[in-house]
């Protein structure tokens, strides 16, 4: 691989959901994205279409694109549609509360091997599709060392990790290019 290669984390929970919120604003489902919050209002109709995030956030030259979360029931075609579209795909069970766990700290620990095992600081670039505040450690850190890491994620993402990160995408104007047709 010549040139700079981008590396996409995609945290497959924390962007769909806050999609479906989203998306239920933009539909009149939810006064206001808080609203959708705190009364756990989301659009069921919004799906990501994969193809198109993996196009959108992860540019013309992908070193690795990684979609992680939970091990889904065996009948669910999401991974395999994922992995269609060109992710790794990376999946942990819940936990006994049916709790999404790992995730977010595996997103980090690759980010991490990957940085020091596979890029270059200042030719290599990160792509995180996640929005909260967890993530900012190693963002400042990556940032730091002389990576871009560019931050994709719905308006309201952690207010630290916009600042954190060297550019920040909104997906907001991009709902419905991204919305499973």
């Amino acid at each position: 691989m010549s040139g700079m290669a981008n590396y996409l984390y995609v945290d497959n929970s924390n962007v769909w959901i806050e999609g479906m919120r989203v998306s239920a604003v933009a539909k009149g489902i939810a006064p206001d994205l808080w609203t959708a919050i705190d009364n756990r209002i989301v659009d069921y109709d919004w799906k990501i279409d994969f193809g198109k995030l993996h196009e959108f956030a992860g540019g013309d030259e992908i070193g690795r694109a990684v979609l992680y979360g939970s091990r889904p029931p065996a009948n669910d075609s999401l991974w395999a549609i994922a992995k269609k579209q060109g992710f790794e795909v990376v999946v942990h069970d819940r936990s006994a509360g049916n709790k999404e766990k790992k995730i977010d700290t595996t997103i980090v620990r690759d980010i991490t091997k990957d940085s020091y095992e596979r890029m270059k600081p200042g030719v290599d670039e990160f792509t995180l599709v996640a929005g909260d505040s967890d993530y900012v450690p190693v963002v400042e850190d990556l940032v730091a060392r002389g990576f871009k890491f560019d931050v994709a994620f719905w308006d309201h993402a952690s207010h630290e990790l916009k600042a954190a990160c060297s550019k920040f995408i909104s997906l907001n104007g991009y709902l419905e290019h991204l919305r499973l047709k």
